[in-house]
């Protein structure tokens, strides 16, 4: 744990510094681990959810690691887009070994389960063809869809839309259906604009990173037309390390 820093709590005022200890006891019980829908990711300072490589990895940093960490551990299945797996080169999802009793002493499952949204199934062969395959949320009219289940099995492939669309709530009742409620969706940027436009996410924590790259890198929210209405969230926390910022909001839905 020493290489990770440690982390100030700058809201809510008052509490102590959060030290990496072992288990993460402190982080883990300020972040919760109640069923919840929460997307992770991180941008410059100049609103870029990538460096000029195109990937996050290239503007992420210990303290934004720490937290990611944390996390993956507090979820129970980590929902990504298909051009992010290959992107950021994913593969299968294992929960850090410092952090599994933790884990366990809140019931959740020894695995931590990949779910892809894809409406093609064009995904790298190691990771389908792996021990542990993911799940991959797709689209009835998806044409590689029959081949697909032969390759990964029935039960990992999840039809959640049709006319090549994945509907997000029907993707998250769907994981709900399987045991899976707590998810934690890391990007990419479309994937999140299409949660928060479907009205279900429940929290964001993004990082900033303190780096200005310029350049033509979307933000950590992208789609074509505006949210109507804007989404209001509430602070509930922020974290400092070395000028990193880290913070963590509840999204305010619309039926709320």
């Amino acid at each position: 744990m020493s290489d990770l820093p440690a982390l100030d709590v700058l809201l809510p005022i008052g509490r102590a510094r959060l030290e990496p200890l072992p288990g993460e006891p402190e982080l883990i019980a300020l972040f919760g681990a109640g069923p919840v829908v929460r997307a992770n990711m991180v941008s410059t300072v100049d609103g870029s959810a990538t460096g000029a490589n195109g990937v996050s990895g290239s503007i992420n940093n210990a303290a934004d690691f720490r937290v990611f960490r944390v996390l993956r551990a507090l979820a129970e299945v980590v929902l990504v887009g298909a051009g992010t797996v290959r992107a950021e080169g994913y593969t299968a999802l294992d929960v850090p070994s410092d952090l599994r009793d933790a884990r366990s002493a809140l019931g959740l499952p020894a695995d931590l389960e990949l779910a892809v949204v894809s409406t093609s199934g064009d995904l790298p062969d190691a990771l389908l063809d792996g021990a542990r395959p993911p799940l991959v949320v797709t689209v009835a009219d998806n044409p590689a869809l029959g081949g697909l289940r032969d390759r990964i099995g029935p039960d990992r492939v999840l039809v959640t839309g049709d006319a090549h669309r994945v509907d997000p709530r029907a993707a998250v009742a769907a994981l709900a259906e399987r045991g899976l409620r707590r998810v934690l969706a890391e990007g990419g940027p479309s994937l999140l604009a299409r949660l928060v436009d479907a009205d279900v996410l429940d929290e964001v924590c993004l990082t900033w990173t303190p780096q200005l790259v310029g350049g033509p890198a979307g933000r950590i929210l992208n789609q074509a037309s505006w949210l109507s209405p804007a989404r209001s969230v509430e602070p509930l926390h922020l974290l400092h390390a070395d000028g990193v910022l880290l913070g963590r909001w509840r999204v305010t839905r619309l039926g709320a």
